[in-house]
């Protein structure tokens, strides 16, 4: 049985099938060469799927794997692509149905936790229109940065909210996030005032199919995953702070829901 059984939206968005669901069997790493050098690189996995189509799991398997337009940009109460929609529109930007595809980490065991949600939103003639990386830290807070990408999916932009707790909010982010195929290839280096060699982020991943047996052998793999990012999150914060990295202050922010 195939867990990526798509749902049919109630109104066709555009032309043409919806992109089969796929997993990403990950290694990602961070890179941070001061004010102390740390590195490390950890293994998971994540669903890159089609908001007009997100998958429908059988009842058993769905612990294993659940989106919720709560644990994403916008309002609880509406699907995730009509917020994505209302967002790109407080941005003057309509898709005019175009297919949007998102890669994040899937809800496992009713916890989710996405540092990076990336989202490739096409126009109606299939081109791609902008790029939106859906940041969140461990504070209970999101924000949601709009990028119109070049060819090889590269665009930079000013760093305007709190991270890690080792870097204040300065500096910008060179983001190359082309669309995945075969391999999932994405950076992401902040760049802060004074030359420092940047801190830098990297997902490099390989396609599988999302059937029911690449997701237990995934979950297997991975136990736990979305539980797992968080606790290696504050593992390694802890480490650095125990060396001596010192706190930056927080600002408030504003979410961005209250200004769409």
């Amino acid at each position: 049985m195939t867990p990526a059984t798509a749902q049919t939206p109630a109104t066709a968005r555009r032309p043409g099938t919806a992109q089969r669901p796929a997993l990403y069997e990950c290694a990602i790493r961070h890179v941070r060469a001061a004010p102390l050098r740390n590195a490390f690189t950890y293994r998971t996995f994540e669903w890159l799927v089609d908001l007009d189509a997100l998958p429908e799991l059988p009842g058993w398997l769905r612990p294993l794997a659940s989106f919720r337009a709560a644990d994403h940009l916008g309002e609880p109460g509406l699907s995730i692509r009509e917020n994505v929609d209302r967002y790109l529109a407080g941005h003057g930007i309509d898709l005019g149905g175009g297919a949007i595809t998102m890669l994040a980490h899937a809800r496992v065991l009713g916890y989710v936790f996405n540092p990076l949600t990336v989202y490739w939103c096409h126009n109606a003639a299939g081109a791609l229109e902008c790029v939106l990386a859906e940041v969140h830290n461990t504070y209970g807070q999101r924000h949601c940065y709009l990028m119109r990408t070049d060819a090889r999916g590269r665009a930079r932009v000013a760093k305007d909210f709190f991270v890690s707790p080792f870097y204040p909010v300065d500096g910008s982010y060179q983001m190359s996030l082309p669309e995945p195929g075969e391999r999932l290839s994405l950076t992401i280096a902040l760049h802060r005032p004074g030359g420092e060699a940047p801190f830098v982020a990297s997902v490099r991943g390989s396609r599988r199919p999302a059937t029911t047996s690449e997701l237990l052998r995934a979950t297997a793999r991975h136990p736990w995953s979305t539980a797992a990012v968080t606790a290696r999150i504050h593992a390694r914060g802890l480490r650095l702070y125990a060396r001596g990295l010192s706190i930056a202050r927080r600002p408030g922010h504003c979410p961005q829901e209250g200004v769409q």
